[in-house]
């Protein structure tokens, strides 16, 4: 049998080899290696190997995103000690406080492309499945020695093939299907799995809410996450690239260790109780629990057409809690700028943040008090997720996030929709 896998194809093409099966161990050349803040800690582990300098500083990208304007004095010297590495090891890709968060950064610059391979210090690198790439997040340690040698040996996982159908109803959004994957297969459900996904609802995505899907996938133990990239996603990156490219999908034969089909017509909006992301019940059933801080961004719900249609529901409204905007990068920020949604946000009572990470990883921007409860477009609602454990964290929509913060408690989004 000559079926593979997306994830055969990608790690044997970063391999060099001519083909690949789950199992096998490959030593895997990938096509760009990043970290973020946490990159002055990597340099510590890679001068303990003995390398000179960074292998390919060429393929090599930092961002600092996750904790910007820098909140302590600590942070700033971790700030001052990366961008002296930069200069040092001739680094090509460095992107400074308030270009913004990693993952939406790297995509926006096209520093990956459909069809190659991306590791990064972020356990959410999955996210750049959305450009049909293979991205996985590895540790510290793992980036090291990728700085050090340009390759890492890495085991083929094998592959799920997740299947969505159908379309969303009014007030219902690809987050909601993330959430309800997870809901039924478990923050477990993934592990040391590629997932594929496939379906009819995927060429009705926006490009801006395709790379929801493959983020939230983090949360669910997968490796990996591939979106099949079509024409939306070629044009998108035409103006951008430095080199070409070759698009690859998984045969149609190919074999899968676990399949699962969601028909999305029939989502209602969907909520992530606190602490797992997997607690996942529709909205419905948690209507009128109170809220202190509504939190719009990260790089799950942080681009334009998330702050767009939080907008939306908050037209000639006001909030009545906090309600915390951070957008995903500085171009988001922009167009959200010049098209008057971030005006709207604002006359709303939004309090709008730097590009970056913000509150997400919990040492800065929106960190609640104890027993504050926060609703949040992020992936991630563990104990203490936002630097608080006694504060609970729900995950949703962006238009949950906006419609709970008018009503000061969890709210559905659609009594605000006009048809």
């Amino acid at each position: 049998m000559n079926a593979y896998t997306f994830v055969e194809k990608a790690l044997a093409r970063a391999a060099g080899v001519t083909a690949a099966r789950a199992g096998d161990v490959l030593d895997v050349k990938p096509d760009l290696i990043f970290s973020h803040d946490n990159s002055a800690a990597i340099r510590r582990i890679f001068e303990k190997t003995g390398a000179p300098r960074i292998a390919r500083p060429e393929r090599v990208a930092i961002t600092l995103d996750h904790a910007v304007p820098a909140p302590t004095t600590q942070h700033a010297q971790n700030h001052a000690e990366i961008r002296q590495w930069v200069q040092q090891q001739g680094i090509a890709h460095f992107f400074e406080v308030g270009r913004g968060i990693c993952h939406q950064v790297i995509s926006e610059e096209a520093l990956i492309l459909p069809g190659e391979t991306i590791f990064g210090a972020d356990s959410h690198s999955t996210h750049y499945g959305w450009l049909g790439a293979f991205g996985m997040g590895v540790g510290r340690t793992e980036l090291a020695a990728l700085w050090a040698t340009g390759e890492l040996w890495l085991r083929v996982p094998e592959s799920m093939k997740i299947t969505l159908n159908g379309k969303f109803r009014r007030g219902v959004t690809i987050k909601d299907a993330s959430l309800r994957i997870l809901g039924d297969l478990t923050v477990e459900g993934g592990q040391y799995r590629a997932v594929e996904f496939a379906g009819d609802t995927l060429s009705t995505l926006t490009l801006d809410e395709r790379p929801v899907l493959p983020n939230m996938m983090a949360e669910f133990g997968a490796m990996s996450a591939y979106l099949p990239p079509d024409q939306l996603v070629f044009d998108y990156l035409e103006g951008k690239r430095t080199r070409n490219y070759t698009p690859l999908y998984p045969d149609a034969d190919a074999t899968y260790a676990e399949a699962y089909t969601l028909n999305v017509s029939d989502l209602e909006p969907q909520i992530a109780l606190p602490h797992q992301p997997d607690q996942v019940v529709p909205l419905s059933q948690v209507i009128g629990q109170p809220v202190q801080q509504a939190f719009l961004g990260t790089c799950t719900n942080g681009r334009f057409e998330d702050l767009q249609a939080a907008a939306e529901v908050l037209r000639g409204q006001k909030v009545r809690c906090r309600l915390i905007v951070i957008p995903a990068s500085s171009q988001v920020y922009h167009q959200a700028a010049q098209s008057g949604v971030l005006a709207e946000l604002v006359e709303a009572g939004a309090a709008i943040g730097t590009p970056g990470c913000g509150p997400c990883m919990g040492n800065h921007m929106g960190i609640p008090a104890p027993d504050e409860a926060t609703i949040s477009s992020a992936n991630r609602n563990f104990r203490g997720r936002m630097g608080t454990p006694e504060a609970p964290v729900y995950l949703a929509s962006p238009y949950v996030v906006a419609a709970s913060a008018i009503c000061g408690h969890l709210a559905d989004p659609r009594e605000f929709l006009k048809a």
